[in-house]
């Protein structure tokens, strides 16, 4: 059994066990502050001291973060920080691009051992795949589908609210993208799946091609004997856990990328282009409450759940999920709440850390969700079946993606680099992921505490009498 670091989330999490009043009051100022001063100039004509204050509003939010430090919050900082350079001075803000395609690079260089890491660790890591059983099987099975489905649900969502028409990329961008609307036959792209060289596909972030050679690799490794297994398995956990802590180095800089992408943005194409970030924040919400109710709640009821307790059992790891943005700062408390509820340790130890790597429900949802949107932003017409393919693609590449803050983009880019999509509308993504972020990863935990309840159940040995008790919420 192989766990995701806790250390990686530690520079994030640790600030976020109690809220100052002072903090709360200073942000609560500083978000009404800016807001009012941005929208009253949509309804009066434009003043000069509506900057002012917007300028005013970022000052005390600046003030408050300084205090308690926290990088969600110095992310959503540095969007409205970089919106409001972008609105006042436009060109300063396109010179800072510079900054974002720093953070692009970065992010990308990640991307191939990232995947590698952790998709041989998660397969070898429980020895060999025979020796895993019936609990293995069944996990993995109920993970695709769950997983698929959260997928399937994305892709409709986004194709109904069609949150990213009427927004245009620049003409670089589009002359960039535009290998995407070539006709993308099925047998040319199950021949692009499989790697002819390692080196080359990491070099062309070729993520399809890592992904396959890694389930490959992690499927051989899982087949040798333990003394052999060892020395390749411990570097595998050492590569997890140091891309795990170089991640963590790169979303230092996230601020100063996102806030550098928005001024840009802004700046080079207006203000307008924020406009369809609300309409995909709602998107992205509804269809993760969809999932909820229309997915998860009938497994529950059909898994005969004592839902009342198990609702009780995955509040607080939901919750430090959602405040965190973090799984694996939530992945201690859902192991012990899921013991407490009634499922043996030996199906605990072993459904809630894979699910870490293969369950991930509200990230492949909104991986489906952000995909389609940065087609429909750069103007290129996917059909249904392009868009199978985009699934498909996503049913692998989402395998990899590691419970920590914003590592969902990391997959998206990858996949936009895949299928020939330009990389500017997913900096605009970034302008609401932090909002993003919270939802899909208390999905997450959700997702992986049911899976676990549910396998106890299939295998017979949920124990009903621990779950009608209390689970202890400290």
């Amino acid at each position: 059994m192989t766990t995701a670091p806790a250390a990686s989330s530690q520079p994030e999490h640790s600030h976020l066990q109690q809220t100052p009043p002072a903090f709360r009051t200073l942000s609560a100022m500083g978000v009404l502050l800016f807001l009012a001063a941005a929208i009253l100039p949509l309804v009066f004509a434009p003043q000069s001291w509506f900057a002012v204050t917007r300028w005013v509003g970022l000052a005390i939010l600046a003030a408050g973060g300084w205090r308690r430090p926290s990088l969600t919050y110095w992310i959503f900082f540095a969007m409205l920080l970089g919106g409001e350079i972008g609105l006042d001075r436009p060109q300063l803000g396109e010179h800072l691009r510079v900054f974002s395609d720093i953070f692009l690079r970065l992010i990308k260089v990640i991307v191939a051992p990232l995947i590698f890491g952790t998709l041989v660790t998660g397969i070898a890591g429980h020895g060999n795949l025979r020796a895993v059983g019936r609990i293995g099987v069944k996990s993995l099975i109920y993970f695709e589908i769950v997983t698929t489905l959260a997928l399937f649900i994305g892709l409709g969502a986004i194709n109904i609210s069609r949150a990213g028409e009427g927004l245009t990329v620049t003409a670089a961008a589009a002359t960039e993208s535009a290998p995407g609307a070539a006709p993308l036959h099925w047998d040319d792209f199950l021949l692009h799946i499989f790697p002819e060289n390692l080196a080359k596909s990491v070099a062309e972030n070729q993520i399809l091609q890592v992904a396959v050679f890694s389930v490959l690799f992690g499927i051989a490794l899982a087949r040798i004997s333990e003394a052999k297994r060892a020395p390749l398995l411990s570097f595998c956990e050492s590569l997890t856990a140091t891309m795990f802590a170089f991640t963590n180095l790169v979303m230092y800089f996230a601020p100063v990328g996102v806030g550098a992408a928005m001024a840009y943005t802004v700046g080079h194409m207006g203000i307008a282009v924020l406009l369809p970030l609300g309409k995909l924040l709602l998107t992205g919400y509804g269809a993760l409450a969809f999932f909820l109710l229309v997915v998860l709640l009938p497994i529950a009821l059909f898994a005969r759940l004592p839902l009342g307790r198990f609702v009780r059992a995955v509040a607080e790891p939901a919750t430090i999920a959602f405040a965190t943005s973090t799984s694996e700062a939530a992945l201690p408390r859902a192991m012990e709440s899921m013991e407490a509820f009634g499922v043996p340790r030996r199906i605990v130890a072993f459904v809630i850390p894979a699910g870490y790597s293969f369950n991930l429900d509200g990230s492949t949802l909104y991986l489906a969700v952000a995909s389609i949107f940065v087609a429909q932003v750069a103007g290129i017409h996917l059909t249904w079946l392009q868009q199978l393919f985009m699934v498909f693609a996503l049913m692998l590449t989402s395998k990899g993606v590691a419970g920590v803050p914003r590592a969902v983009l990391v997959v998206l880019l990858a996949t936009a680099a895949t299928f020939h999509l330009p990389s500017e509308p997913i900096f605009i993504i970034l302008g609401i992921d932090a909002l993003m972020d919270m939802a899909r990863t208390a999905v997450n935990v959700i997702g992986n505490c049911l899976a676990c309840a549910v396998i106890a159940r299939w295998e017979g040995e949920l124990d009903t009498s621990l779950a009608s008790a209390v689970v202890p919420i400290e």
